[in-house]
């Protein structure tokens, strides 16, 4: 690969040192030289190429800190309902979506992305509802959270989930009357989801390359895998064997199954093989907020339709024994650990269950400081308290925000938790004040990949309703795009080589139409990518738009 000098445009490099440079010069998938055009043109190689970035702007690419990148891609294979209004339209989808594919009778039927919260009905499907949908098919309908979703009775039966089936710990089969109703919350729903037919391989691998076109798409050139539990092992083998893969993607082993997945995968630990990288660990202290099950320290606002005690505050899924165990295990094998954590309870959990851990470790070193050093991430941190903030920065953890959810739940937030804890949703703008270093997801398949979209949530706090939800929260431009570049490179240990632009750093790239440092603050959404570029390959590019003399 030869030498190219990016030129004729404003580069932003993401380095606090030097934000803007005015050229930067790369060669075999490597940033070479970063500065003025004429010094850079003096230090190439003859021949080398010239990419015209015709006054548009370049940064490092985006990195994804957290999604479930088979998850996009099964979703690409699944009925979409995010833009169903009521049961009446989920059923049309569901319907329609048998008649186009020509479904036959008896094979499982997946579809996702609805939302109660935005249903006329304002609450769930149940069976009943599903039946009508698909009368002879088993049908599993997922809730745009993930946490939760419905089967419709022949799915339940094919399951063998009846009147006498017991809810798991940390997880709920609703009733009514005694019988299964189809309804399934947190560990419950997971657990019947991962015993539901998955699509054949070849399905799957043509459903991995239309989710790597989305994410790149999005200017995003580093993935990730949210929660790889063993049965996915043979698609990974299969992706990696078809050389599909262009943008990096690091997997995140369910802690239940880490020693299976860390053997089979003991080649990819912690260092990138075909794309692939196992980075650690992952497990689930909690649920989702807005769809109620968050475990929180003080009761839900009592909302009409929920049938919730006057003191109900969600649950968790796991044990304290259990939180430490998995800390344990995750510190002896030397892995970064993910914790799902939404409500303040379950943040509080996993703070106090590393603490434990640190002394207990810090005891057997002869260091009572210990302070861990696998930079532990919380993944979500929705309601993080203030009051918790503190201890996030003394144990070193890196919350991970869905900062998103202001615009997309934020109205849904304020009505579960009153205005007080709603406007602390993500609290970012208290974390930067802190001094704690965070980065920003959007949780994929839950919602689009936009890091855009993030970028102007994090600026302007803006819900749906068209409240400013939390001001005090609000982040700079900058420092919102540190937390999607320079900072997810930090949470992967990979700060030397991704995240800015600087000598010696892998040239990964996103093209934007305009500058985000420069626009008006509401207009940030309405910046495009134009093109996404890996190890100096162009990946993607809008097709209207291109660079000059930028090899493809």
């Amino acid at each position: 690969m030869g030498q190219t000098l990016y030129h004729n445009g404003t580069i932003l490099t993401m380095e606090d040192q030097k934000p803007c440079v005015g050229a930067v010069l790369t060669g075999n998938g490597r940033i070479l030289g970063v500065g003025d055009y004429q010094s850079l043109k003096e230090m190439a190689q003859p021949g080398v190429q010239m990419a015209d970035l015709q006054g548009n702007v370049m940064l490092p690419g985006f990195i994804d800190p957290h999604s479930h990148f088979t998850a996009c891609a099964s979703q690409t294979m699944e009925v979409d309902l995010s833009h169903a209004r009521d049961f009446e339209e989920i059923i049309q989808c569901i319907q329609a979506f048998i008649r186009e594919q020509k479904i036959p009778e008896g094979r499982w039927i997946q579809a996702a992305g609805y939302d109660h919260n935005s249903l006329g009905e304002g609450t769930h499907p149940r069976r009943k509802v599903l039946d009508k949908a698909s009368p002879r098919n088993p049908l599993i309908v997922k809730h745009q959270s993930g946490h939760m979703g419905v089967f419709n009775t022949m799915a339940l039966n094919q399951l063998e989930v009846d009147a006498q089936t017991r809810s798991p710990q940390g997880g709920l089969i609703e009733k009514e009357d005694g019988i299964p109703t189809g309804y399934m919350e947190e560990r419950a729903f997971l657990e019947y989801q991962d015993k539901v037919p998955m699509p054949s391989p070849e399905e799957f691998l043509k459903a991995y390359g239309r989710a790597q076109e989305l994410y790149a798409s999005n200017g995003i050139t580093t993935v990730q895998e949210g929660m790889l539990p063993a049965k996915l092992l043979p698609l990974y083998r299969m992706l990696e064997g078809a050389g599909l893969l262009k943008l990096d993607l690091v997997a995140y082993a369910d802690i239940r199954e880490s020693d299976a997945v860390a053997e089979a995968m003991k080649d990819y630990v912690k260092c990138y093989r075909n794309h692939i990288k196992l980075g650690g660990y992952k497990m689930f202290l909690d649920g989702s907020p807005q769809g109620r099950t968050a475990w929180m320290r003080e009761p839900y606002e009592q909302v009409e339709g929920w049938n919730q005690p006057a003191d109900y505050k969600g649950y968790g899924t796991l044990s304290d024994e259990e939180v430490l165990a998995g800390i344990m295990k995750a510190e002896q094998d030397d892995m970064q650990l993910l914790a799902h954590c939404n409500g303040d309870m379950a943040c509080g959990q996993y703070l106090n269950q590393l603490e434990a851990a640190y002394r207990i470790l810090g005891e057997k070193k002869g260091n009572t400081s210990y302070p861990g050093d696998i930079r532990p991430v919380m993944i979500h941190a929705q309601l993080l308290s203030p009051d918790q903030l503190p201890k996030v920065k003394e144990l070193k953890v890196i919350p991970s925000f869905f900062l998103a959810h202001v615009y997309h739940w934020g109205d849904v937030h304020v009505r579960n938790f009153g205005i007080k804890r709603a406007s602390h949703i993500s609290p970012a703008g208290l974390a930067l004040k802190e001094g704690i270093l965070f980065t920003l997801h959007q949780d994929s398949p839950v919602i689009r990949p936009d890091m855009l979209e993030t970028l102007w949530c994090a600026v302007n706090r803006e819900t749906k309703g068209g409240m400013v939800l939390g001001r005090e929260e609000c982040l700079p431009v900058w420092e919102a795009l540190k937390a999607l570049t320079i900072n997810g490179a930090y949470q992967y240990f990979e700060e030397n080589e991704k995240g800015s632009i600087v000598n010696g750093k892998v040239a990964d790239f996103v093209i934007l139409d305009r500058n985000p440092m420069s626009v008006e603050p509401e207009a940030i959404r309405d910046i495009r990518v134009l093109a996404t570029i890996k190890e100096d390959r162009l990946i993607w590019k809008r097709q209207t738009q291109g660079m000059d003399g930028h090899a493809e």
